[in-house]
């Protein structure tokens, strides 16, 4: 075991020290020094299990993985939370998943909607008013192509029938696909089972039952960017600057025929693995679609990517990848000279969903900064493996932190700047530690492609070097 292994192990241990024997066994199975090679047996970190009891994680829960996730970016869907008004009004929006189209007219991914359980709703049950929502819904926005019904907690314990009601109304409504959606937040382990759920609803109501009109041999489809800040239209413009065409976006400005339609492209680029390499999955052995991981955080990556999505296509599509990267080259140098120097060798800690903690650090290596700690929210086995390579020896990596922990580590880690989720936000700051929400971009955006990394390098300067820190008062190390 290396020196660096030891020394992280060793403040690993110090950290779950205030826990109880049991409890502290449990979480060290979660908390491990970085192995690059994946070798060191006691260095594989588990995932994808329970959180423990009394234990404060900042995970979520299957519904908002369906709903914040997977189906609420669908934009000319009616997407209705069957349940109270909470878990609805959080659901209300909260990515920034951007689009095209007139809310409240032809596209609906910024509205709320909600059912609105009340306590006679638990007692005789929702039904009846389910059903008569989606009359009215049906009567207030007529052009929706779609509507979609997420159960939240309350609707999985006394038992409502949504697909009954749904494929009433189905039948009525002409054969609108309307989508019942069994994702009560007490499901499986995290918001993780919501991102499966939801992708099997889509193949067993929407998936083939698009219309294209017209193939070509460049048809791609863009799976798992949710177009937050405009992420999924920077990425769509390097695809199709290579020449590619991109028959869907999915889900991020999607529509319900694009999704309909994803398994008749030539290659499916998926950029989120977490979320959707189950529908990936499926389309490549129900259709033969063939399907790649992509990373477009940072120009290093980024030049990878190009390339890699290039080699699945002909000469024509190779040359025009090359000339892509040689155009846009000279910008990206630029913005790397201007911030490098203000930036290189600040240290990053990273803790936020099921994709960001691997993908980008790329893109802060990319201005001289290093990742000492990275973790995940719901991140299963197979994301760590791909983690491990893309952190040097010795770093942190943590699955599904306590807020003990993830301050702890801080205060021993010192980083110049943590990226992580609108929970731990306001708790950094009050820490004086620069923070970055790297959930949605902290109301920017994007930070996806050539055009996303200008507004990525921009926004950790603005964060790292801000003047404001040193007016908080911040801890001393260990």
């Amino acid at each position: 075991m290396s020196k660096a292994i030891e020394e992280t192990q060793k403040m690993i241990d110090e950290v779950l020290d205030i826990y109880p024997e049991k409890t502290r066994k449990e979480r060290a199975r979660h908390v491990k020094p970085n192995d690059p090679t994946g070798q060191c047996a006691s260095c594989q970190v588990k995932a994808n299990v329970k959180s423990r009891p009394g234990v404060m994680t900042v995970r979520g829960c299957a519904y908002a993985g369906a709903k914040g996730v997977v189906w609420g970016p669908v934009k000319d869907q009616i997407t209705i939370s069957h349940g109270p008004i909470g878990c609805g009004q959080y659901s209300w929006w909260g990515r920034r998943n951007y689009y095209n189209g007139q809310t409240g007219v032809d596209t609906f991914g910024a509205m709320h909607i909600t059912t609105d359980f009340q306590e006679r709703d638990i007692v005789y049950g929702g039904d009846k008013n389910l059903d008569a929502a989606l009359d009215e819904l049906k009567g207030l926005f007529p052009l929706a192509k779609g509507m979609g019904i997420l159960s939240e907690c309350p609707v999985g314990l006394i038992g409502d029938d949504i697909e009954a009601v749904a494929k009433k109304k189905s039948r009525e409504f002409d054969g609108m696909p309307i989508v019942p959606c069994r994702c009560e937040g007490f499901r499986g382990v995290s918001q993780s089972l919501g991102h499966h759920i939801a992708n099997d609803n889509i193949k067993d109501y929407v998936l083939g039952k698009g219309m294209l009109e017209k193939e070509t041999p460049y048809d791609v489809a863009l799976i798992g960017d949710y177009n937050i800040g405009g992420d999924a239209w920077a990425s769509r413009k390097i695809l199709e600057e290579m020449g590619l065409r991109v028959i869907a976006q999915y889900t991020g400005d999607a529509s319900v025929n694009e999704i309909g339609i994803a398994h008749k492209s030539k290659l499916n680029l998926i950029h989120c693995y977490r979320s959707m390499n189950y529908i990936c999955r499926h389309m490549e052995e129900t259709y033969g679609t063939p399907w790649t991981e992509f990373n477009f955080f940072g120009p290093t990556k980024i030049y990878e990517s190009i390339r890699k999505i290039a080699s699945h296509f002909d000469d024509t599509v190779k040359e025009k990848a090359e000339a892509v990267i040689a155009k846009h080259k000279p910008k990206m140098d630029k913005i790397i000279a201007h911030f490098m120097p203000r930036l290189e060798g600040k240290k990053v800690m990273l803790y936020v969903g099921g994709l960001r903690p691997r993908h980008t650090i790329g893109a802060y290596e990319d201005l001289g900064m290093e990742v000492v700690a990275s973790g995940y929210e719901f991140a299963h086995n197979d994301d760590y493996k791909r983690t491990y390579p893309e952190m040097k020896e010795g770093a942190l990596i943590m699955d599904d932190a306590t807020e003990y922990e993830l301050e702890e580590f801080t205060h021993r880690v010192r980083p110049d700047l943590v990226g992580a989720g609108i929970k731990e936000k306001y708790t950094y700051h009050k820490l004086g530690v620069p923070f970055r929400q790297m959930h949605s971009w902290d109301y920017s955006g994007p930070y996806h492609g050539f055009d996303g990394f200008a507004v990525f390098a921009r926004d950790m300067d603005a964060t790292v070097n801000s003047p404001t820190w040193s007016l908080i008062r911040r801890k001393k190390s260990a």
